[in-house]
């Protein structure tokens, strides 16, 4: 997990780019989804956090995104995940 005050804005492009980032998340509420969700866009950036990958942010505690990843956002809610 990467938090994104920790990181530049010129590094965190490059590891978007090298997929070392692939979903963000708000460390507050423990919800994760894709970089370009729009409820993510709107989070405090002191809340926002990056992971490399699904099984990451869920070895964290954090959950599904209902609007960005509605499909798995419902697996989780049923206890699937």
């Amino acid at each position: 997990m990467t938090l994104h005050i920790e990181i530049s804005h010129k590094e965190l492009q490059k590891q978007i780019r090298l997929k070392q980032i692939v979903l963000g998340g708000n460390q507050k509420l423990k919800i994760y989804g894709h970089l370009n969700c729009a409820s993510g866009k709107r989070m405090k950036k002191e809340n926002r956090v990056f992971f490399v990958s699904e099984a990451e942010a869920q070895n964290q505690g954090f959950r599904p995104c209902g609007h960005c990843m509605a499909a798995e956002f419902r697996n989780w809610k049923n206890g699937l995940i």
